[in-house]
């Protein structure tokens, strides 16, 4: 029976809203018990720990398999420890040191401390090949230029994140690494052939299939040869034809965030854009982070129109919310022994790509997971003191009462998430980031000139994606100087009367894309002792003159303090 309130409870199952705030207001509770699918947090949504617990309890006493998302990719992208940076490195460091059992340790740990706060469903890892250095919203998210890297650092980040029971979200189908334009501003063009697509941008996707990845998220992106004018996130043919189809995946098609200027602008509004999305395929539609009661209402209201006026097909809809429906059922019964994989492609992540990826036969990469993507006995995780390994309490405990705190200091890892303790989590956790953050690490010339400088950090934007995050070297330093200047307006003559007899080491993200920043750099280096240290993506441009340069791969805090510890400026810890 196809009435207006049952259209109501199904157009809700397909959606994630969003709401402000540490506390759940009354109508995103509420709308859980009518039907609503889920949330997605973002960082004004966490205080600590405690608090991110008890959020997140709130909201299953309104529909006890919510899904509950998060950006929760390490590196550059965080939202649990938005106010102090990563203690994890991201995927660009994680694929400069390419040992596929540092990444699923890395991910692991990663979904240990979301299942802990009663997150279970993470929008990452992000498996684009960075083929664009000037990549504005990708860059450190990407774990690299290489496709057969990348495939087989997805493969390992999807095995990690769900072998805490955290259902992974393999991102953003059919590929964003060959953009220069971010999607939440304006809809990016790839002009590329399918043939290329094939070799360069979809493996990871089916290498992340492979490991068992419960979603896949689109793309706000134009591939003229595949989706016309429209989105991928519009595209029938993308999502159905080559998603499902050729590539045979069959769990969630998530959505990016619809308020993003690649879709809603596309479609004419968000609600417009949700039908689109719907009807293409997608199954669970992230409206945005900008969401109210309204808002989530209007959305479902016009796919209940939709239905009701034949753009959207009934059973299309059902469909989508079957697969949320049964996603959720995963993640809510996290060692619940489902062993149905939505994807049933193998991954050949090392081999030469230029064949089908969907034909690929099976790498031994995966072979440490279950059907799920979870660690098995002889897993690699374990190798890593098992950070995703249950407690005393069981692993369900976390979704019975995920605020609780355990003896290991749960609640330190937000609170104060560099406080040692004696049998801290947080201390295991932040051992194993920094030492993959320190393997990440590349250094060009000599720093044997570069001791007890004065430090400049230049100023230095973020995408939409990052949010604002502290970064640079200040919180690792043992008290050596450090400035903070906008490159466009520093004088490089001031900078070198302050530091006197000092060397200067420059510290920036992506310094390579600024003329004035790369202006000031080598106008320091041509007249004083200078060093730069590179927290963003690296280029080619390496200024002249400069005695070394330093490449963190990414400016999470564990990414600072291999940087700083490589300088010889660490604090004692």
């Amino acid at each position: 029976m196809n009435d207006t309130p049952t259209l109501r409870r199904l157009a809700l199952g397909t959606l994630l809203a969003a709401f402000p705030g540490h506390t759940a207001p009354e109508w995103a509770v509420r709308l859980l018990s009518e039907g609503l699918a889920g949330h997605t947090l973002f960082g004004y949504n966490v205080l600590d720990a405690a608090q991110v617990g008890r959020l997140t309890a709130a909201l299953r006493s309104g529909r006890p398999d919510v899904l509950i998302a998060i950006d929760e990719e390490g590196g550059d992208v965080t939202r649990l420890a938005h106010r102090t940076g990563s203690p994890y490195p991201g995927n660009a460091a994680l694929g400069a040191v390419d040992d596929v059992e540092v990444t699923r340790a890395v991910y692991a740990a990663i979904g240990a401390d979301l299942a802990a706060a009663g997150v279970n469903l993470d929008l990452a890892p992000t498996v684009d090949v960075n083929t664009a250095d000037d990549n504005p919203v990708i860059g450190t998210r990407s774990f690299g230029a290489s496709t057969s890297l990348v495939a087989r650092h997805a493969a390992a980040a999807v095995a990690g994140l769900q072998s805490a029971g955290v259902a992974a979200c393999a991102k953003h189908f059919p590929g964003h690494g060959a953009t220069v334009t971010d999607s939440h501003l304006a809809l990016p063009v790839v002009d590329a052939s399918l043939d290329l697509l094939r070799s360069r941008d979809l493996p990871p996707f089916a290498a992340a299939a492979a490991a068992g990845t419960q979603a896949i998220m689109t793309a706000h992106i134009r591939v003229p040869a595949l989706t016309g004018t429209d989105p991928a996130t519009f595209s029938r043919r993308t999502l159905v034809d080559l998603l499902r189809e050729e590539y045979g995946f069959q769990g969630a098609i998530i959505t990016d965030a619809l308020e993003m200027t690649g879709a809603a602008a596309a479609a004419g509004g968000i609600p417009q854009a949700a039908v689109r999305a719907l009807a293409a395929g997608a199954d669970l539609l992230c409206i945005g982070a900008q969401v109210d009661e309204d808002l989530t209402e209007s959305v479902a209201a016009e796919i209940v129109r939709a239905v009701e006026d034949g753009r959207l097909p009934f059973e299309r809809l059902t469909d989508a919310v079957a697969r949320n429906e049964k996603m959720a059922a995963w993640a809510a019964s996290p060692l619940a022994g489902d062993n149905d994989a939505p994807g049933r492609m193998a991954a050949h992540t090392d081999a030469d790509h230029t064949e089908t990826p969907g034909r690929a036969t099976a790498h031994t990469e995966t072979d440490h997971t279950d059907d799920r993507g979870r660690a098995t006995a002889h897993g690699d995780a374990d190798r890593y003191d098992n950070p995703s390994r249950a407690t005393t309490h069981g692993d369900a405990d976390r979704y019975d009462n995920p605020s609780r705190a355990t003896a290991h200091g749960d609640a330190d890892r937000y609170d104060n998430p560099s406080r040692a303790t004696a049998h801290s989590d947080a201390d295991r956790y932040d051992d194993l980031g920094l030492a993959a953050a320190r393997r990440a690490v590349r250094v060009e010339g000599s720093l044997a000139d570069l001791g007890s400088p004065l430090v400049v950090q230049l100023v230095s934007g973020y995408s939409i994606a990052e949010g604002r995050v502290p970064w640079g070297l200040s919180p690792h330093l043992n008290g050596t100087e450090q400035l903070e200047v906008v490159a466009a307006s520093a004088s490089p003559d001031d900078l070198i009367a302050r530091a006197g007899v000092r060397p200067i080491v420059v510290v920036g993200r992506h310094t390579h894309r600024s003329a004035e920043t790369r202006a000031l750099i080598e106008q320091l280096a041509a007249a004083h002792a200078v060093g730069v240290v590179e927290m963003g993506w690296p280029s080619s441009w390496r200024p002249a003159n400069a005695q070394a340069f330093v490449i963190t791969h990414g400016a999470s805090r564990a990414n600072a303090r291999a940087a700083a510890e490589a300088l010889g400026l660490v604090a004692d810890r």
